[in-house]
């Protein structure tokens, strides 16, 4: 039998967090969904250890409730570590 992985994708962050990714824009990611998104189709680097302990801290956080806040301040940590931080 299959098992059913529940996922929140309703989770977000206490503040938001603010990036320039591609084409300048300042743009809002007020979550770990939105996180990941940028992550996965749009961050400018993705081999460093910084940038995939952000995917996996925000995917716990959808997946297995794990700590949002936690998710947030990785995002962070990747987002200043490829320059992208606003």
């Amino acid at each position: 039998m299959d098992k059913v992985i529940e996922v929140d994708f309703k989770v977000t962050w206490l503040a938001p967090v603010f990036v320039r990714i591609g084409n300048g824009y300042r743009e809002r990611v007020d979550g770990p969904e939105a996180a990941l998104e940028a992550l996965a189709h749009r961050w400018p680097e993705s081999q460093s250890e910084i940038y995939g302990e952000a995917k996996l801290r925000c995917l716990k956080a959808l997946v297995q409730h794990g700590c949002a806040e936690t998710a947030r301040s990785r995002f962070i940590d990747a987002a200043i570590a490829a320059g992208v931080f606003a």
